[in-house]
């Protein structure tokens, strides 16, 4: 076996000779294997001379050496040379001469060499993190609202800051292509309030239980509710009740209904401490992000066209499967430009490569490693995610090959954790 290379970047391309006794060897044992069987006109099963079996499945039999061999030989020679392939080998130049031995030329992606440097100098911001007064109060007034009763209201019509009681159906314009109809019973809605559409109020204003009516309404695009976020839709609506709400007052009674509190200053507390959590949270998290695209500045290289290409599939595949939540038909999914989806992903992609990458080599270079009991964290949680057995979430993460893929994953966060430490 004999094999030149050419770099380019982080592509390869090796010649390989698979020695000629090689490819006789394994021939030998093919043909016994047509042997026992072949059904051929005029012979015993088993009993082929095996000149009838070459001639008759010649071929086949060099189709199914090739496949024998090359990557065979491809795996050898890449060993001896010290390459890690990242892609599937492109084989050309192809020559199997009978009696002589198998030549190929495989072109392929190896993992480029990196070098990262500067990593110790970066620094990031370590905000403080505050949490005002008004905002608990905010919070506290949501978990009010959420412990808020109706009563029912008789003898007037609606007025504002009266909660309608109503049925309604919503036919979305013709025009609205994967737009779902709206029907609800029984929903309450404010009239006049600050989060209603204006065209509901307008038609629920001085009216009274039993009353319908009919009108249009044209959501903004920037609406709350992605499925009418500028949609048109024609609706019809029934009142059934006029509502008026009450709220609990703030005191130690609401505190206890709220959970395992005694005070209503416990509850601002938690709350307080909440906030603040998930503040300095979102802090970190925007830090780190800075931190790793200047890691990626200092540190720029090509990437594998391979690596990236896997990673727009990940983005994409992501992104298909939110939209498919939110309740998008499969017929619309079939209308999606891909190609366009996957040229607007690809320079994220390409960012996000750098950085695994980056992180990678910071791993091996500070010595950072995953232990079991932290994979084992990662499927308890994937457990209780899914109410699945912790047994059957490895099973299925070990058939998938994935388990690799966690370990991986959370190797590159104690690698950004460790740099977030060490940049303040």
């Amino acid at each position: 076996m004999s094999a030149t290379s050419t770099e380019a970047a982080s592509k390869r391309e090796i010649a390989i000779e698979v020695p000629a006794e090689e490819v006789s060897r394994e021939t030998d044992v093919l043909v016994e294997k047509y042997q026992k069987l072949a059904h051929i006109p005029g012979f015993r099963r088993g009993h082929v001379p095996p000149t009838v079996i070459r001639q008759r499945f010649a071929q086949e039999i060099r189709n199914d050496v090739i496949d024998a061999l090359v990557p065979k030989y491809f795996r050898k020679e890449t060993e001896r040379l010290g390459l890690v392939p990242i892609s599937q080998p492109r084989v050309t130049d192809l020559h199997s001469d009978q009696g002589e031995g198998l030549q190929f030329k495989a072109s392929f992606d190896v993992m480029p060499e990196i070098k990262v440097e500067g990593y110790r100098e970066l620094r990031a911001e370590h905000p403080g993190v505050t949490v005002q007064d008004e905002e608990v109060e905010e919070a506290l007034e949501a978990l009010r609202e959420q412990k808020a009763t109706f009563s029912a209201v008789e003898g007037r019509s609606l007025t504002d800051g009266d909660y309608a009681q109503v049925s309604l159906d919503g036919i979305p314009h013709p025009e609205e292509r994967g737009a779902k109809p709206v029907h609800m019973d029984e929903v309450l809605v404010e009239v006049g309030g600050s989060n209603t559409m204006p065209e509901f109020s307008e038609n629920l204003r001085d009216r009274n239980p039993g009353d319908e009516r009919s009108f249009e309404v044209h959501y903004p695009e920037d609406f709350s509710d992605q499925r009418l976020r500028g949609k048109t839709f024609a609706y019809k609506m029934k009142v059934n009740a006029i509502k008026q709400k009450s709220l609990p007052e703030l005191n130690d009674d609401l505190a206890k209904e709220l959970g395992k509190f005694s005070t209503l200053t416990e509850v601002r507390e938690t709350l307080r401490q909440g906030i603040e959590q998930d503040r300095r949270r979102a802090a970190e998290r925007e830090a780190k992000d800075k931190l790793l695209a200047e890691l990626i500045r200092r540190n720029d290289f090509s990437v594998p066209e391979i690596l990236v290409e896997r990673q727009i599939d990940l983005r994409l595949e992501r992104g298909l499967r939110a939209l498919v939540s939110q309740g998008m038909r499969s017929e619309d999914m079939k209308k999606l430009d891909l190609g366009r989806l996957r040229t607007g992903q690809r320079e994220q992609a390409v960012q996000e490569v750098k950085g695994s990458l980056l992180l990678e080599k910071i791993a091996d270079e500070e010595n950072i490693t995953v232990g079991d009991e932290e994979i084992d964290r990662e499927i308890e949680a994937l457990s209780r995610q899914t109410n699945q057995t912790p047994e059957a979430i490895r099973a299925r993460l070990t058939r998938d090959g994935a388990l690799d893929r966690i370990r991986n994953r959370i190797r590159s966060e104690k690698a950004l954790d460790f740099l977030y430490r060490l940049s303040a």
